[in-house]
């Protein structure tokens, strides 16, 4: 792995546990990404591949994705020559995708709550409050694309100020599917003579902008939820090119937010963390040394394998790895699906029920949210594995000073 390569997953990893801590959210998190987002420089589009709109081969299935060149920053400009994008929130997604559409030439807006912590990223991040940067409600009002960036919990909170500036002729944009699909949970029911369309990056705000930036782009998907105006489709699929998306391939609102969710409770996230706690008890309960553990379970994953997995695929990683690793691999792997694949199982069904998005909502809409999070992520922080994985990753010889 390059040495840049190495660099911005560190980079996105401080940044990935920024996020997990309510707080640092808005100190270390939103640092690393002001300091990727400015000065506000010109993508390195010169470096991308001139490749367009294709049908490909996904395993034996047909599929259709759209690239960036197939809308570059003049169709982009007569697309939404007459639209005024209006962010609402500036999390991670909505910081990047606003800077990110304001760099691709887009007239953009934010709306915030005045005078907040994000309010102060903003102008910071050079939004000029009364031009660029007003109250949720005025941005609203100015918007002609209504960018909803809002936790989910937000918007369902917001959704009864919300909804009284979506007029007709306007457009809803999400990115996730979680509040219009669990409607009866969020009470978000857009109007019926507005457009709803849908782009979600496979990604955190972060790597988001980073990426845009790097001259690659993020891959996102793109739905409609609502066509109205009979451009819905091409005017989603523009705009998540507009965001800072490398390529785009169209599903639904139903199953980015069942896909989106599945991943993030399974191997993106919530397995990930309990297989490697699992695996490091084990061996540290027949003796092994905390260091020997950290780095067998968790150190050689990420800086190792998972990186060979990521550039041509698991078959790949396998073939170069030892003989003796490559069969107890091929070996065990079938009983791990075993053993899993229930579970997945049961998780899938949680979400589609609606079991999942009603817990998220009912926890992240409890007035003592953060401290709940907060004291589950420092009980992560804190336990035996992830404090030897400070010390494993100080001696990394990048960060050795």
């Amino acid at each position: 792995m390059s040495a840049v390569s190495v660099s911005r997953i560190n980079k996105l990893a401080t940044v990935a546990r920024s996020i997990n801590n309510s707080r640092a959210l808005s100190t270390a998190a939103r640092k690393i990404s002001r300091q990727i987002s400015r000065p506000f420089a010109t993508p390195a589009i010169a470096a991308v591949q001139n490749r367009g709109v294709k049908t490909l081969n996904f395993g034996g299935t047909q599929e259709t994705v759209w690239e960036r060149s197939d809308f570059p920053k003049e169709k982009l400009a007569q697309i939404f020559k007459n639209d005024t994008l209006a962010v609402i929130g500036y999390g991670t997604q909505g910081m990047a995708q606003s800077l990110n559409a304001r760099d691709n030439g887009l007239k953009v807006i934010v709306g915030l709550r005045k005078d907040g912590h994000s309010w102060k990223q903003a102008v910071a991040d050079g939004w000029v409050p009364g031009k660029t940067l007003f109250s949720m409600e005025e941005a609203a009002e100015k918007g002609t694309i209504i960018m909803n960036l809002l936790s989910d919990a937000g918007q369902k909170d917001t959704w009864a100020t919300l909804k009284n500036y979506l007029t007709k002729g306007k457009t809803l944009y999400f990115s996730h599917g979680f509040s219009v699909v669990f409607h009866e949970q969020t009470t978000v029911v857009p109007p019926k003579d507005i457009d709803v369309i849908l782009a979600a990056p496979k990604g955190s705000g972060a790597t988001v902008r980073s990426l845009f930036l790097e001259g690659r782009g993020i891959n996102s998907s793109v739905a409609v939820w609502q066509d109205v105006s009979g451009s819905a489709r091409e005017r989603a699929f523009a705009l998540g090119v507009g965001i800072g998306s490398g390529y785009v391939y169209e599903t639904t609102f139903e199953k980015e937010v069942y896909s989106d969710l599945t991943g993030e409770r399974g191997v993106l996230m919530g397995a990930i963390q309990g297989m490697f706690k699992a695996q490091y008890e084990v061996l540290r309960s027949k003796g092994h040394s905390p260091s020997e553990a950290f780095n067998e379970t968790v150190e050689e994953a990420t800086q190792s394998l998972y990186p060979l997995i990521g550039a041509r695929g698991m078959d790949w990683m396998y073939a170069n790895c030892s003989t003796t690793a490559r069969r107890g691999a091929l070996d065990w792997a079938p009983q791990f699906y075993e053993a899993t694949k229930p579970v997945f199982q049961r998780l899938y069904a949680s979400v589609e029920n609606g079991s999942e998005t009603r817990r998220t909502l009912e926890e992240n809409s409890r007035p003592d949210y953060r401290e709940r999070l907060e004291a589950e992520l420092k009980e992560i922080a804190d336990s035996e594995m992830w404090r030897a994985g400070v010390t494993v990753r100080s001696l990394r010889p990048e960060n050795v000073k």
